[in-house]
């Protein structure tokens, strides 16, 4: 196949994911868009759309059946995703039977089923072609000890890692790469969206990053074959420093810390 192919971007409205289409336009890669939101992914498009070639396509994954429609809608356009950002994705707050089931199903949809789907449904094409990119979006809070609140959160980026370690050993003899993306805390939308602001504002300002800064990290680290990357060294030192420590430790450390920023009600 001798398209130069495209990049697909889950949740790329806003914060990371907006960071990474922009840090894709930057190198001049062609842009598949997809989100909920359509005002806002439409105008984003639009801008990006002046520099490289640019679709948007709005998509609620958390419909089962928005990744086969999405995949559907690129192969009607003949566009070759090269290049899968995994990365829609948001925070349910609360203990775990504050929220109804369907509010939990929704989230594993969106951010277990649908990666997994989506890798599915595009990843026959990249190893066709001998080459392709898939980079999701995990998070530190897959590799450090759990706490109370958001209770799926963690375990789902826990999984995300443990997927993309395991179709990374698949894939790369087959020319394709495949990253987890571990970011700390970030500057974006995402505390917005599930109401820690007010919470997360009290955290140092020296735990975070900017959403550019995590965008560049992570396409560097899928562009040259890494299989896990931690964004920022603060970031990696707490990993390391959960994984080496006593279990008993680094779990009293995990749920005093949470605290300031996690709803546990």
């Amino acid at each position: 196949m001798s398209s130069p192919g495209v990049a697909l971007i889950t949740g790329a409205s806003s914060g990371i994911g907006e960071a990474i289409a922009r840090e894709y336009a930057r190198r001049g890669k062609s842009l598949v868009l997809t989100a909920r939101r359509a005002d806002r992914l439409d105008a984003l498009a639009l801008e990006l759309g002046r520099t490289v070639p640019c679709v948007a396509i709005a998509a609620d994954l958390a419909d089962p059946k928005a990744p086969g429609r999405l995949f559907e809608q690129t192969q009607a356009r003949g566009l070759f995703v090269e290049t899968l950002v995994n990365n829609a994705g948001y925070g349910v707050p609360g203990r775990f039977l504050s929220s109804e089931w369907r509010v939990h199903a929704d989230f594993m949809q969106v951010l277990m089923v649908a990666v997994a789907e989506l890798s599915h449904l595009y990843l026959p094409a990249m190893e066709a072609a001998g080459r392709g990119r898939i980079l999701n979006i995990a998070s530190l809070a897959g590799l450090v000890p759990a706490s109370a609140g958001h209770t799926l959160y963690g375990a789902s980026k826990a999984w995300l890692i443990r997927f993309s370690e395991a179709l990374a050993a698949e894939c790369a003899p087959r020319g394709v790469h495949v990253t987890a993306l571990c970011p700390g805390f970030t500057r974006s939308e995402f505390h917005d969206a599930n109401g820690m602001r007010g919470k997360v504002s009290k955290m140092p300002r020296w735990l975070w990053q900017t959403s550019e800064e995590v965008a560049r990290i992570g396409v560097d680290a899928v562009e040259a074959g890494r299989v896990r990357v931690v964004a920022g060294g603060l970031n990696r030192f707490f990993a390391v420093a959960a994984k080496h420590m006593p279990e008993s430790l680094a779990r009293g450390l995990a749920a005093r810390s949470s605290r300031k920023f996690r709803d546990n009600r």
